[in-house]
């Protein structure tokens, strides 16, 4: 029997828990490395969307998320474990994920060229708050607004609308743009309304999303923080 390809193969939450492994951990470990008094500036849309959901269910603090996020990657990579005829982990196809990532981050960069920094905002300019911002947009934000929401939404319009596969992936993933880009405005640490801004992040949603839905989520959390950490670079050493 003829093998997966990569494609396949790295289009999947076994290869995604991973890839996005390393990201967890340096987002982590930065969290640990900040100051208490300047957590709370590391707010963006995904972190106003689930602190509001997980405390509801009783799960508070800054690392709540983060242990939430891990425990149900562990269900995933177990339960696709279980079903995989051969669980080998190739290590060229995860380098090949990371290349993969930059060229969709270059090209994230060349459509968002004049505006890059719009995708990512912070009310604090220090360069590890800076750092640890850009790592956790990759992984909460492609978690929750392509993973939960893309998800969430095409099992709706598919229950309700009766939509076929391909109008409930443009639509989920629209939808999910949509509340991406209006998430950067919510809270006390979100930017003043601007419909450019939401214009344009709608643009950078449905971008992500399309990889998201062609290439998974590890390369789409990957694609994000390259983006991000590219912005924080070209600022920095503009300034």
């Amino acid at each position: 029997m003829k093998s997966p390809s990569y494609w396949t193969v790295t289009n999947t939450p076994l290869y995604s828990f991973i890839f996005t492994l390393p990201l967890l951990l340096v987002y982590e470990v930065g969290l640990f490395a900040i100051s208490a008094n300047d957590l709370p500036l590391l707010r963006n849309g995904a972190d106003v969307l689930m602190r509001q959901v997980l405390e509801m269910f009783g799960v508070v603090g800054t690392y709540g998320f983060g242990g939430t996020f891990l425990i149900g990657f562990i269900i995933a990579f177990l339960r696709q474990k279980k079903a995989l005829e051969a669980s080998q982990i190739k290590g060229e196809y995860l380098l090949t994920m990371l290349f993969e990532s930059i060229g969709w981050a270059i090209l994230l960069i060349i459509i968002m060229l004049r505006a890059p920094e719009y995708l990512m905002s912070t009310k604090d300019e220090r360069l590890l708050q800076q750092v640890v911002l850009a790592v956790g947009a990759g992984i909460y934000e492609e978690f929750v607004f392509r993973v939960i929401l893309i998800t969430g939404f095409a099992y709706i319009l598919g229950l309700i609308l009766k939509w076929g596969e391909i109008g409930k992936n443009i639509g989920s993933m629209f939808l999910a743009a949509v509340l991406f880009s209006a998430f950067h405005f919510v809270g006390p640490y979100g930017e003043d309304p601007s419909a450019y801004l939401f214009f344009i992040r709608i643009i950078a949603g449905v971008f992500l999303g399309t990889i998201y839905i062609f290439r998974g989520f590890g390369i789409a959390a990957y694609t994000h923080t390259i983006y991000d950490l590219f912005v924080l670079v070209k600022f920095t050493t503009s300034g």
